[in-house]
């Protein structure tokens, strides 16, 4: 909260750009970043397919390896909040208990989900070219419920094989349909301002 004089004061935080894969994650945090860095601030975005591979090598995105990677994600965030820099998170976090730990572990947190129906996801992701993550994903996911066709490297795709679990009680939800992208940035844009005033953070 603001101190005795109603002034916002320095703190460390970390928010966290939840949703399907496929439903703008990256874009939006990068998006956020740059909106932060015009206005003098320097947080560190840590994107969970980038780190992945540090945490699991030869990845199956099992569900035991993905409670691992999460928990390592979390930590990852709060080492880099305690070094003196707040934090942007981008990663699917599609169980509750994974975006739990991160409440349960850092004092000014806020979770961005970025509503996005799976349809709509499958649209946006099949045109992703391949990168850090597999491309077509959820048409590979697909194929593979009809026919049995094997995929490697393929584990469980969020959205198909396994759902994601919405949190009602998340600080910012964007209906990102029929939205573009600088729609739904401004959108985050002013839910994360009304947040941090809400918690007197700079």
């Amino acid at each position: 909260m603001p101190d005795s004089k109603g002034i916002c004061v320095n703190k460390n935080w970390a928010v966290w750009f939840t949703g399907l894969p496929g439903c703008g994650k990256s874009t939006i945090a990068d998006g956020l970043l740059k909106e932060m860095r015009k206005n003098g601030l320097d947080p560190v975005l840590l994107r969970l397919d980038e780190r992945r591979k540090l945490y699991v090598p030869n990845p199956e995105y099992t569900h035991d390896e993905r409670r691992l990677v999460y928990h390592l994600f979390v930590q990852d965030a709060v080492a880099i909040m305690q070094s003196g820099r707040s934090v942007i998170m981008d990663g699917t976090g599609h169980e509750l208990c994974f975006r739990k730990e991160a409440r349960d572990k850092i004092e000014f947190f806020a979770e961005v989900h970025l509503e996005c129906p799976v349809n709509m996801a499958m649209k946006r992701e099949a045109g992703r070219q391949q990168g850090l993550v597999m491309a077509g994903l959820y048409a590979k996911a697909l194929e593979r419920q009809k026919t049995g066709k094997v995929f490697k490297d393929l584990g469980e795709v969020i959205g198909v094989d396994v759902r994601f679990e919405i949190d009602p009680d998340a600080q910012c939800s964007v209906d990102t349909a029929e939205k573009n992208p600088e729609q739904i940035l401004q959108e985050v844009i002013v839910c994360i301002k009304k947040w941090r005033n809400l918690n007197g953070i700079c």
